[in-house]
């Protein structure tokens, strides 16, 4: 680094690099640490595109990660994003939603590349292993697989943990405990005394036990396997939890596994998430699993503090029994307060008012369903008005809006979009003298079916009061009419080099050929055709069509 480093630069990075140092590896790595960093002066050049790059020492950098040196890319790495941000550093956005949409940065899903010259309209994996490939032709670069692995001491000297089964024979050695004998428990007659040494050792009954091979005397391992070697594998367990035979049947597994989603804290992604992907891997290699990864998806909660914005805690007198207004308002009431008063992974300080705006909806709704429940579905005119339109194209962005709201465990936004179906419904009712009661009732339903996962005894109850006799839990999910949400038509974003220029209207059901013959009929689209050579078309079907010139 000294040697790249400018004269002008070198006070500045010599006193970062002192303080740096004196930071551990864990601090350096936590996500919550702001992060810092120094210019050294120095330039490198993209081997891609040949631009020039400011080289700069970052503490979240570690030298023992890969080559030690990363290639930022703030637009699409949260933790380069407020780098880059902290030092007003470019942000450049190379990856775009497939549908053309460029949303907020740090975007750090998979997408479409734009402003990426040749390799525009390319999605994400397709272009790693391009840019790879022609890195690779030019010899200016290669692929390779880096693997960061730690010891992992997995025994210790304490009572609490799973016994360690394996029995020593002055006469045959180290052998393990035969599977018929297995689990080893732990005993009852066991002194706690600090004296450096597992507890289990002063257990005579533990220790003392016959060698399987000669049958002769034995001892029994002293050192109980570390808490993290259990719950490494204890969502195998769970499907399998009467199992009295074995640990888990590989075909129940393979019905139920991998877990959808894991939720837990922050703390545990650098030891637990790393161990139970360990394991998970080796039971595959050993052909007790067919799956490669314990989990799909994993979520970080956020924490609800207390009244006065601080964590809960007896001592500071500020915790919040939820019996109490579990007793008062009900339980769906107390839960959707937390999920509408709070982002999901953020959390916040508790607000008791707000479980008043959750009672006043819950009102709302009930009028609702009472008002609904003096139509009979009879006057249902196949001529369908401006405002009916307008209700069903509300009631499918709601369908779609919460199915991904929901999905993302965005509860709030979810819950806000269904109050904004409740106005629509309402509005509809106040304005209309003469409504389509088929309409009304059939999107009253779905509003309810759509709040069922998030109240499910208060919709289980409205259902019924809607004289359905089948449990709404036992309903399918509302599914998405595009004819209704679009008008029956949607838009086709039209891209030059991965920016959007201009969008074509085209009704849903048109083929892809027609949709093209619309595109270059455009007038604009002709244009761009007319003023610029050519040189690639891509058209991802009904979706997008994208111009590289």
């Amino acid at each position: 680094m000294q040697r790249i480093t400018t004269p002008e630069q070198k006070e500045a990075v010599e006193n970062y690099i002192k303080e740096t140092a004196k930071l551990s590896e864990i601090d350096r790595l936590s996500t919550e640490r702001p992060k810092t960093g120094v210019f050294t002066g120095a330039y490198v050049i993209n081997p891609v595109n040949q631009e020039k790059v400011p080289v700069w020492i970052a503490d979240y950098v570690l030298e023992d990660y890969g080559t030690g040196v990363v290639m930022a890319v703030p637009a699409h790495d949260s933790r380069d994003f407020a780098f880059a941000k902290k030092y007003n550093l470019p942000i450049k956005r190379v990856i775009a939603k497939e549908d053309g949409d460029e949303t907020e940065l740090p975007f750090t899903e998979k997408g479409i590349l734009i402003n990426s010259g040749s390799y525009n309209g390319l999605t994400s994996e397709e272009a790693k292993k391009k840019i790879t490939e022609d890195l690779i032709q030019k010899n200016e670069g290669k692929k390779s697989i880096n693997y960061r692995l730690k010891d992992w001491l997995i025994s210790r000297q304490r009572y609490w943990g799973a016994p360690i089964p394996i029995i020593y024979c002055d006469k045959c050695g180290m052998l393990p405990v035969p599977e018929k004998d297995l689990p080893v428990l732990l005993p009852y007659d066991v002194e706690f005394k600090p004296d450096g040494e597992s507890p289990l050792k002063k257990s005579k009954e533990f220790m003392n036990c016959t060698c399987p091979k000669c049958g002769g005397k034995a001892t029994r391992e002293a050192d109980t396997l570390d808490t993290f070697v259990c719950s490494s594998w204890y969502e195998l367990r769970y499907p399998n939890a009467k199992n009295s035979e074995k640990a888990f049947d590989k075909e129940t597994l393979n019905k139920m596994m991998p877990v959808d989603t894991y939720i837990g804290g922050k703390e545990h992604a650098a030891m637990h998430l790393i161990y139970v992907r360990f394991m998970t891997k080796a039971l595959r290699d050993l052909g007790y699993l067919d799956f490669d990864e314990p989990f799909k998806r994993l979520i970080h909660q956020g924490m609800i503090l207390g009244p006065d914005g601080n964590k809960m805690s007896k001592s500071k007198g500020n915790t919040v029994s939820p019996d109490e207004y579990v007793e008062k308002y009900g339980s769906d009431t107390f839960r959707m307060y937390l999920m509408f008063g709070f982002e999901y992974r953020q959390g916040g300080p508790w607000n008791e008012k707000g479980l008043e705006s959750i009672v006043r909806y819950f009102t709302r709704i009930e009028r609702l369903v009472e008002t609904v429940l003096e139509y009979k579905d009879k006057n249902s005119n196949a001529e369908i008005s401006s405002k009916e339109k307008e209700l069903l194209r509300v009631k499918n962005q709601t369908i779609k809006a919460m199915e991904e709201d929901i999905n993302d465990f965005q509860f709030n936004t979810a819950i806000a979009r269904s109050m904004e179906l409740l106005n629509k419904i309402n509005e509809y009712l106040r304005e209309n003298d003469k409504v389509n009661e088929k309409i009304l009732i059939d999107t009253v339903e779905t509003y309810i079916k759509l709040l069922a996962p998030l109240a499910p005894h208060f919709t289980e109850e409205q259902w019924e009061k809607l004289g359905k006799t089948e449990s709404i839990h036992k309903q399918s999910w509302p599914k998405i009419n595009e004819k209704e949400m679009n008008g029956g038509t949607k838009k086709i974003p039209i891209q030059v080099n991965g920016k959007l220029k201009t969008c074509v209207t085209v009704n849903v059901d048109a083929t892809d050929d027609e949709i093209l013959n619309i595109i270059k009929s455009d007038s604009k689209v002709k244009e761009i055709f007319n003023n610029n050579n050519i040189k690639k078309e891509i058209y991802v079907p009904g979706r997008i069509y994208n111009l590289v010139v």
